[in-house]
């Protein structure tokens, strides 16, 4: 009776604590219940008004820094990852040659101004000596009328001035050319654009930073020699914003101006505020250098990609976040408000 007795005890304490487990159960059902309720309208309500992907990158306009004149670099002022300034020099490329030309333009231009000015003054003293010449003329034929001198004066008068009118035509063409211009003033104007031109040239020997920036990818070392458009190094600067790739079936609702936060792999704690700038007018693929021909026999749709070019609406410090070209990016767009 005893043992009976107490299997029964034992019987009413387990079904006693499975009806106090069932509470239990219910309530973590209905708690799962409520997240999963939850966790679908945050992803309803995130589809409706977000658009992200994840094929999006860090972008900027690099400059590569190539010489404008060829020869050897005799000095060098960057080193790898220095940041420069717009107008700093950068190198210098050995100007010896370039002197050289640049003495003789000079010597040249100076002694076709020189030839100028000779031409000119032989034209002044021609039209000088044919006036005196044919006042000379004019007063023997007076005089030769009325018999006061003889016809071998006259005859003399007039070779005189048949001189100076040959030599008034000489100095002439040589100041004027067939089309009525100056030969000696555009002679002076040749040589001196020549000489300019050798200025600009010896100018170029020193090479200067384009624009502000860091310097990347330097090739460029003493005592190497370089060509005209040689790359010495490319810099990288500081503007950088983020080129998107969103598909065309979500670009609805995406407009300019929109807000987008921007999540950086490198820091992925970090959430840095942005914008929609623009939205570019052709696929990436119509934009690449081989378009697809979609009229041919085997035509497979591929939902297409467009870029959305994203600027950063926050003040960013490099000295605590560098973002460089190339990070990879996934933006979120709030196309709804």
């Amino acid at each position: 009776m005893e043992e009976q007795k107490i299997q029964n005890d034992d019987q009413v304490s387990e079904e006693s604590a499975k009806k106090q487990r069932k509470p239990f159960k219910r309530y973590i059902a209905a708690v799962l219940v409520a997240i999963i309720i939850v966790a679908v309208g945050y992803f309803i309500h995130d589809a409706l008004n977000y658009q992200t992907t994840d094929d999006a990158y860090v972008e900027t306009t690099t400059v590569q820094v190539a010489p404008k004149v060829s020869g050897q670099i005799v000095d060098v002022f960057i080193t790898d990852n220095q940041k420069v300034k717009e107008g700093d020099l950068v190198a210098k490329i050995d100007p010896a040659d370039y002197e050289v030309k640049l003495a003789q333009a000079e010597a040249k231009y100076e002694r076709t101004l020189l030839n100028q000015k000779n031409a000119k003054a032989n034209f002044k003293a021609s039209q000088t000596n044919i006036e005196v010449a044919k006042k000379d003329l004019d007063r023997y034929k007076n005089l030769y009328e009325k018999g006061a001198v003889s016809k071998q004066t006259l005859d003399a008068a007039q070779a005189k001035y048949d001189a100076a009118q040959a030599n008034l035509t000489q100095s002439e063409q040589a100041l004027l050319s067939d089309s009525g211009n100056k030969v000696a003033d555009a002679d002076l104007k040749e040589i001196k654009a020549l000489r300019d031109q050798a200025k600009l040239y010896l100018s170029y020997t020193n090479i200067y930073a384009p624009q502000t920036g860091t310097v990347s990818n330097r090739r460029v070392e003493k005592g190497m020699y370089v060509n005209v458009g040689s790359p010495l190094f490319v810099i990288v600067p500081e503007d950088v914003w983020v080129v998107a790739n969103f598909k065309e079936n979500q670009l609805r609702n995406m407009k300019p101006g929109q807000e987008v936060d921007i999540k950086i792999d490198t820091y992925p704690n970090k959430v840095f505020k942005g914008k929609v700038d623009s939205i570019q007018r052709a696929s990436g693929a119509k934009s690449s250098l081989f378009p697809p021909e979609n009229a041919v026999g085997s035509f497979v749709k591929i939902v297409q990609r467009i870029p959305v070019k994203i600027v950063f609406t926050e003040k960013i410090d490099p000295n605590e976040f560098n973002i460089v070209p190339g990070m990879s990016v996934v933006p979120k767009v709030r196309v709804r408000n």
